[in-house]
């Protein structure tokens, strides 16, 4: 009797769970994988995606000339989670569904993917933002080029150490989401959770877009802001920029919005490039002027 109470405390204390093991630094045999690449090809049209569909949300809505028209805060930041969280579903069982260099940094760093791996997802996801950036130039080319190109900017009356900061902060909140919907332990105990991975995820760039839209036009992505800036190619986009590092095994690369710091542990920051001006969207307050007939309700 007491021999079947200690096994079943024993076995009540057993991991209900397999970690897996960290990824090799360098592991040269997925070079030969037909799974590998296919996860480049994954990581270069997901991004490209969704830079061409946010991008030309931010350029359609700037081009109104009606206050009460376009998407305004709202719509860019669901335009931004919502893409995440659609991309995201589809590229979570080929690639992981990375679609950030910021993320592919701290799952490198939490020994998730090997070095090679995250180098050449980096390497996919810019040139996949490039090449949807340079989509919507070629679909709207006066917007484009008169709107500033959708790149971020720093607001004015804003320094630059105030939009690191928040762009710093923004992407941790990202990352650690990740970390969290992605969690072995969490999807041992519950099998619903890689499923719903991609929800928190898109919900967590949503909710850093309505935060710092005002601020910096939010990066959190340094493929986004490295896209935008190289299609732009404005002198002035690229002004005044500044290259910051994480503070323990920081690395970054030049782009215009956000580059990728280290950080403790599994969670990555990112750190941003800033220029002088930022992506100009502006509240529409003329439309809480409007005068609205009896009877009618503001909702319905």
């Amino acid at each position: 009797m007491s021999k079947e109470v200690s096994e079943e405390g024993q076995s009540h204390h057993r991991k209900d769970y397999v970690e897996p093991p960290p990824a090799p630094l360098l592991d040269t045999p997925e070079l030969k994988l037909w799974s590998f690449y296919r996860a480049l090809i994954a990581e270069f049209i997901a991004t490209l995606l969704f830079l061409y569909v946010t991008v030309a949300t931010v350029i359609g809505h700037q081009k109104q000339t009606d206050a009460c028209a376009g998407v305004g805060f709202l719509g860019i930041a669901w335009a931004f989670g919502g893409m995440i969280f659609i991309l995201v579903y589809c590229t979570a069982g080929i690639s992981g569904g990375h679609i950030n260099p910021a993320v592919t940094f701290g799952l490198f760093l939490a020994r998730k993917v090997s070095l090679i791996r995250a180098v050449a997802y980096m390497v996919a996801q810019c040139l996949g933002a490039i090449s949807g950036v340079g989509l919507v130039k070629a679909f709207m080319k006066h917007p484009f080029n008169s709107l500033g190109g959708g790149a971020n900017k720093v607001a004015p009356g804003y320094s630059k150490g105030t939009a690191l900061g928040a762009e710093i902060i923004g992407t941790f909140v990202l990352v650690y989401t990740v970390f969290s919907a992605t969690d072995p332990k969490r999807s041992a105990r519950d099998s619903h959770v890689p499923v719903l991975a991609p929800l928190p995820i898109g919900f967590a760039v949503f909710m850093v877009h309505l935060a710092t839209i005002p601020i910096t036009g939010t990066g959190i992505n340094p493929a986004r802001s490295f896209g935008a800036a190289v299609i732009i190619n404005d002198d002035k986009v690229w002004d005044h920029q500044i290259l910051k590092q994480g503070k323990e095994g920081g690395w970054g690369f030049k782009s215009h919005g956000s580059g990728v710091g280290g950080a403790d542990g599994d969670v990555a920051t990112s750190s941003l490039i800033i220029s002088k001006r930022r992506l100009k969207i502006e509240p529409n307050t003329q439309c809480l002027d409007a005068e609205v007939p009896p009877n009618q309700s503001l909702l319905f």
